[in-house]
């Protein structure tokens, strides 16, 4: 899976209505379509947050969608990444959606 770009890894957190409108659903659907790992869930503060691994430009594709698209009726109003680095081989399997 590694390409010449390498492997990314990075934690995210998505602000908005985005609990209750199946943002983790699409969430995972997106990353797989896009070959990636890591997972996503909700958080105590009505936002959702994750991680996401895989190489470098799917992993900035997601991140683009987590700012800007996410599910049909959700309604971002800002998605905060932190603790990104390169990695030389993935730490998930797939990507799951936690409870």
């Amino acid at each position: 899976m590694a390409e010449a770009e390498g492997l990314l890894s990075v934690d995210y957190e998505v602000f908005g209505t985005v609990q209750g409108v199946f943002f983790r659903k699409y969430t995972q659907r997106e990353a797989k379509r896009l070959g990636l790992v890591g997972w996503v869930q909700n958080t105590s503060h009505s936002t959702v947050q994750g991680q996401i691994q895989g190489p470098a430009a799917r992993v900035q594709e997601l991140q683009e969608w987590l700012r800007k698209t996410g599910s049909p009726k959700s309604s971002i109003s800002r998605a905060e990444f932190s603790n990104e680095k390169k990695i030389t081989a993935l730490e998930h399997k797939d990507f799951q959606i936690l409870m």
